[in-house]
């Protein structure tokens, strides 16, 4: 018995080390960010969603059910594959009616503080992963694909830069589909984690990625495994280049606020049913070459599609360019942090340099910083997750 006993506590002793060890990376002050976030999240989707509007009210009208001409098929054949490599205790975690609240319940932060279903790359084996990337390359265009990538190895940055096993992680990113995969029938995926969210709605050949949620924290990482990796470059030279073509009157109109000195995103997790007047100057205003400007900003946002659904949205957006208004706060030297927000009745896009969260070793607290940029697209009145769409859809089919 002594012997059987000596043999056992080094087992026991080690258990309750890794035990021990393993609560002491969730620190208190962690979880009670969770509980915040999650209460938050609560309180959100205890309200019927609406979608974001102005003060005018809700916009009908702007979205039939139509045929494009551009097949979905793709999209849908690979995410049958996708579905088709998971096991029941894993479809059951990320499998959804397409009327489901999941939709709803997602948030840009990471996954140490906003708790997700799914099933995230981390966990899933080879044959797994390589058909959940084949779904993004079906799904979006290749810059869409690079720039999911870009913001996933920031999180293997943070890592570096600040330990914390349970809050970063490369793969820490997990997928949920909502209704069935079909040719005629609404359905739809959603990829979530940290700074990155991507709700993707299906109905016929029609699609709306919307919500989606593009930032990341070092925008530009120094050293590491993927030094040189940098992302929303292009979002945030293609917006200072636009306000600084207007003229100082134009300039004057679109600035809402001079100077920035907090976070100032205002459309992310937790506020479908925002309202949201629109700040700044209307592109009916502009020039034929500074509409043409926001036109390509808007492209940069709208291009992570793939094509040609990606101009499919742009030509809807393109019939509202003259009630398309451009705001501004900060600066517009070369070197100036800022936010810029463009609204119209079908799309709204903010960026926002944000104060440092990760990366406060080399920038300090409570400055906004280049280096930490967060970006969200939404469509307003009503037909973010195709939910204009889906309530056309079901009412057609009422009988």
């Amino acid at each position: 018995m002594k012997r059987i006993l000596r043999l056992l506590l080094p087992a026991v002793f080690a258990l309750g080390f890794s035990l021990s060890w393993s609560q002491s990376q969730y620190p208190r002050t962690l979880l009670e960010q969770k509980s915040n976030f999650m209460r938050s999240a609560a309180r959100a989707l205890g309200e019927p969603f609406r979608g974001l509007v102005t003060s005018e009210g809700l916009i009908e009208g702007l979205y039939p059910v139509r045929e494009t001409g551009v097949s979905t098929a793709p999209v849908r054949e690979a995410a049958e594959a996708m579905l088709a490599t998971l096991d029941t205790g894993e479809l059951s975690r990320a499998h959804f009616a397409v009327e489901d609240p999941e939709w709803r319940d997602w948030s840009n932060v990471d996954v140490g503080i906003f708790a997700r279903r799914g099933v995230s790359l981390e966990e899933m084996n080879e044959a797994q992963k390589a058909a959940a990337w084949r779904l993004l390359e079906q799904s979006l265009s290749a810059a869409g694909v690079d720039k999911t990538r870009g913001i996933m190895r920031t999180e293997q940055t943070l890592f570096e830069i600040n330990g914390e096993p349970i809050r970063y992680h490369e793969d820490k990113y997990y997928f949920t589909f909502m209704g069935i995969p079909s040719a005629t029938e609404p359905w739809g995926w959603q990829l979530e984690g940290h700074h990155l969210v991507i709700n993707y709605f299906v109905l016929g050949d029609q699609v709306v990625m919307t919500p989606a949620f593009w930032g990341g924290e070092p925008v530009v990482a120094d050293s590491g495994r993927y030094a040189g990796n940098a992302i929303l470059q292009a979002e945030q030279d293609l917006g200072l280049a636009l306000m600084q073509s207007l003229r100082p009157e134009q300039q004057a109109a679109a600035t809402i606020d001079s100077v920035k000195t907090r976070n100032n995103l205002l459309a992310a997790g937790n506020q479908d049913n925002l309202l949201l007047d629109p700040e700044g100057i209307r592109a009916a205003e502009f020039d034929s070459a500074q509409q043409l400007a926001l036109l390509g900003l808007i492209r940069e946002y709208v291009g992570n599609l793939r094509d040609p659904h990606a101009a499919v949205t742009m030509e809807e957006i393109g019939e509202h360019i003259d009630d398309t208004w451009f705001g501004w706060r900060g600066a517009t030297e070369g070197d100036a942090v800022f936010y810029y927000r463009i609204q119209s009745p079908v799309i709204l896009i903010e960026f926002d340099h944000q104060n440092p969260v990760g990366t406060l070793t080399t920038n300090p607290p409570g400055v906004p910083t280049r280096d930490h940029i967060h970006t969200v697209v939404r469509t307003p009145n009503g037909n973010d997750y195709g939910k204009d769409l889906l309530a056309r859809h079901l009412a057609a089919q009422a009988h």
